[in-house]
């Protein structure tokens, strides 16, 4: 792996870890909601969403300029399910946590102060972007894992 390909997958992890971040904290103030955080909410679910497509578009071309020499090495490797199981889940479960992430800021857009039923929907998408969110982390260590066996003398 070049040096630059390394920089692209560390600033994905990177990336995904600040959106991670940003939706733990839009949960923990919508928990606390109150006109002095309203604004607050509503900047940190934007970034939520910035880091979130940062990290989808930069992991993407990685996926596509990088992953095949890796894809090899550990499709012959003993832990092909690292490609085939969990590879595959990233893939789709991206398109999920990109969905969510987005949504995060207009949901947060709502009065969370007086609604309840708005906060609670703030809520589950922030959450959800949490635990989806360390699942692709999770992942992502899984498949590296799976590269740096494949690699090891037999």
């Amino acid at each position: 792996m070049s040096n630059m390909s390394e920089v692209l997958l560390m600033t994905h992890v990177g990336f995904g870890m600040l959106c991670i971040v940003s939706a733990l904290w839009v949960f923990v103030d919508t928990l606390n909601a109150e006109e002095k955080n309203r604004g607050r909410i509503a900047r940190v679910s934007l970034a939520a969403a910035v880091f979130m497509w940062l990290a989808f578009f930069i992991g993407g071309y990685w996926y596509v300029a990088a992953y095949s020499a890796d894809k090899a090495f550990i499709l012959k490797g003993p832990w092909p399910f690292a490609h085939k199981f969990f590879m595959e889940m990233k893939e789709h479960v991206a398109l999920i946590l990109l969905l969510l992430a987005t949504y995060l800021p207009i949901a947060a857009s709502n009065d969370l102060v007086s609604n309840s039923a708005a906060r609670r929907l703030v809520l589950w998408v922030a959450g959800l972007t949490v635990v989806l969110g360390v699942v692709m982390d999770g992942s992502g260590a899984i498949i590296g894992m799976g590269a740096k066996v494949a690699l090891l003398p037999k």
